[in-house]
């Protein structure tokens, strides 16, 4: 047996002002043919866990195209096109395979195209047919389309927030994919959408966890291939923005909806169980300096590079330096002019800078700000998380400044903290330290929460802030809930 695997990667934020551009994408991966498999292989992602069960399944395994760039603006249409030409023309140099697995987001919107997945999956379809089984994993937080759902015949979704369960969906692509192939496998897939928006919901807590232990509960029936949470991602504002739920049954539509429809009233009997406690930067750190027992971690929401924000907010930063804080640090704000000019100063300097807010106004305006250079570096080393453990990262000319009592880091690419390395790399040992502060909504939960006695979340204006009410909303299917008061029948 033979297959195909891709990925083509994004989480759009439409109220970024930064466009998502072929260059956003190249920086993180831009790869054709072998050189995916020989990325991937032994890294615990989406495409790490294909190659791997096509491995223990002695099934061969020919890379088409993968990409992937962090959450920014809308993508350029010159980009979405140069991404689908590859994505057909890899699949099309593959030659004869027996199933194509599809590494996709859900939440990808570029010009022309509100549902970038449903689009790319209709263009491979007019190109292989409707013969060859389409396994297609999503991130959770994906709004589904009717496209997507046509067009595939298994859409594979994580499970968990920290997304620290994608090499399994991977694992799992694969394993359907051979069944399909034997005849062993009719999949009938059922979408249950819900006029409703949820803030970033960690699964190891409620409400989230009730709904994955209910979905778990009908994947043991018998005939049930998977039941998915899809949380939707509410900074995109397109029609299809929702919660959904999709379920898969071999060869039994009913099944399949009777599943996804149980799930659905579950989450919508909790809705209101979904809304936030939202703390300002101050109040989190006077909880924060309160505290008794060590590290307290407060993540910065608001600010989340991973949701598409440019991670060179000031709001956290600000309020920690005016706090009179010891032992505190700080993990990273997006700066590439001042880590170039702390590079060109050396350590041991003392610099003033303008440092942060230089992306747009909404996220805080820049600090002015004299530091001491205690470190610097190239930016570069490799996940630990359970998320995307082995990943190589380089994010550039990188700082470590001090500063009224706090360590900062300063970066030359922007991403979200995930794991210790980056405090690591710059001489900081969390675990030493009082108050642990970065830029993420819930994925550095993976690596923090065992190493940290509280984890305080902060929200600010932003273009991940918890307070959906503050953006504009043009495009949404209305009413959806908790922006308007909604009856569902």
């Amino acid at each position: 047996m033979r297959i195909v695997i891709a990925e083509v990667m994004h989480e759009t934020n439409t109220f970024s002002n930064v466009p998502t551009t072929r260059e956003l994408f190249e920086l993180w991966e831009w790869a054709r043919g072998g050189d995916i498999v020989r990325a991937h292989a032994g890294v615990r992602d989406f495409l790490g866990g294909m190659i791997d069960g096509a491995r223990q399944r002695d099934i061969e395994v020919v890379g088409a195209f993968a990409t992937n760039a962090y959450p920014a603006g809308t993508i350029t249409k010159e980009t979405f096109d140069a991404m689908q030409n590859e994505l057909l023309e890899g699949i099309a140099d593959a030659g004869k395979v027996d199933a194509i697995c599809l590494s996709l987001h859900g939440a990808g919107v570029a010009e022309g195209a509100d549902d970038l997945e449903g689009t790319l999956l209709k263009a491979v379809r007019e190109q292989v047919g409707y013969d060859i089984p389409l396994i297609v994993t999503l991130d959770l937080h994906g709004n589904i389309s009717d496209e997507m759902i046509t067009e595939a015949d298994i859409l594979l979704g994580v499970h968990l927030y920290p997304h620290t369960d994608c090499y399994e969906r991977g694992l799992e692509a694969v394993e359907l994919a051979e069944r399909m192939v034997k005849g062993e496998l009719a999949p009938r897939m059922y979408r249950a959408v819900l006029p409703l928006m949820i803030p970033p919901s960690t699964t190891n807590l409620s409400p989230a966890k009730d709904i994955n232990e209910a979905c778990y509960k009908w994947e043991r029936e018998p005939g049930m291939i998977d039941c998915a949470f899809f949380h939707g991602f509410p900074y995109t504002d397109i029609p299809e923005m929702s919660v959904t739920v999709v379920a898969v049954a071999n060869n039994d539509a009913e099944l399949a909806k009777r599943a996804a429809l149980d799930v659905a009233d579950l989450i919508w009997e909790k809705r209101e169980e979904f809304s936030p406690k939202v703390l300002s930067p101050q109040q989190g750190l006077e909880l924060a300096k309160a505290a008794t027992t060590f590290p307290v971690v407060l993540n910065e929401t608001s600010d989340n590079p991973g949701g598409g924000t440019p991670g060179d907010g000031t709001y956290l930063l600000r309020a920690m330096l005016e706090a009179d804080l010891q032992d505190a640090c700080f993990g990273f704000i997006f700066d590439p002019q001042v880590a170039a000019y702390a590079h060109e100063q050396g350590v041991g300097a003392t610099i003033e800078v303008k440092l942060g807010g230089k992306t747009d106004h909404l996220h805080g305006e820049p600090i002015a700000l004299t530091a001491y250079v205690k470190a610097l570096t190239d930016g570069k080393f490799i996940v630990s998380s359970p998320m995307g453990k082995g990943t190589p990262v380089d994010l550039g000319k990188s700082v470590r400044l001090q500063a009224n009592g706090v360590d900062i880091l300063v970066c030359s690419v922007k991403t979200q903290v995930l794991d210790e390395q980056v405090f690591l790399l710059h001489g900081i040992d969390v675990t030493q330290y009082k108050i642990v502060c970065l830029k993420s909504s819930q994925h550095f939960r993976a690596s923090f929460e065992p190493i940290s006695a509280e984890i305080i979340t902060v929200d600010s204006p932003g273009l991940t802030t918890l307070l959906f009410q503050t953006f504009d909303y043009q495009r949404l299917n209305r009413p959806i809930y908790p922006l308007d008061l909604v009856t569902r029948s």
